[in-house]
């Protein structure tokens, strides 16, 4: 239920921002007389996000993480600081976006360490695999890292999927499906690229 609150709360903010950021580069290739008014609300913006993601950061390091009472929860926890260091990074540009990446990065790692005791079809594990490839391939820009993470997950997974019960076995599908939607993209996206190059 956190989790479900706090991705809401910052869910309008980072639909808002990007919907801003589309407009002003509209309006800046035109000249508009309202940029200074786009960019200031675009400002508020980012202000707003970095005050929820501080806000969420400093729950799970101050009480969350440290009570964590198995690898699961504490997987779901750093995953989630990973999370809103994605979420503060796709806003922000400079020192704040390196640091909000190193940050980001430095969850997800210390997340996928904790993981490696878990099933490789646990959604929490998958769940993990997801955001942190989504996070090397956006914030971090290196889709061969993205792309192998995301690939090593399903691989690893698929063998296993069959043997789980119905409920765990939606869950995890749903995530692999998500897991390969991605891939495919990013393989397509390298490949085109490779022929602008080429």
């Amino acid at each position: 239920m956190l989790s479900v609150a706090y991705k809401n709360w910052i869910g309008s903010r980072r639909t808002a921002w990007r919907a801003v950021s589309t407009i002003e580069q509209k309006e800046e290739s035109k000249g508009s007389k309202f940029l200074p008014l786009l960019r200031s609300y675009k400002s508020s913006i980012e202000n707003e996000v970095e005050k929820i993601c501080n806000d969420v950061v400093d729950l799970l390091d101050k009480y969350l993480i440290p009570k964590a009472s198995n690898a699961e929860t504490e997987v779901f926890y750093l995953k989630m600081k990973g999370d809103y260091y994605r979420y503060f990074a796709e806003c922000v540009t400079g020192d704040k976006n390196k640091e909000a990446g190193r940050k980001g990065h430095e969850a997800y790692k210390r997340a996928t360490e904790r993981a490696e005791g878990l099933p490789t079809t646990n959604p929490t594990r998958l769940g993990l695999s997801l955001n942190y490839s989504v996070f090397l391939y956006e914030i971090i820009s290196s889709p061969e890292q993205a792309c192998k993470m995301a690939k090593t997950a399903f691989d690893s997974a698929i063998g296993e999927l069959e043997q789980l019960d119905d409920e765990p076995y939606k869950d995890s599908a749903s995530i692999m499906q998500l897991l390969r939607d991605n891939l495919t993209l990013w393989t397509a996206d390298q490949e085109d690229e490779a022929k602008d190059g080429g």
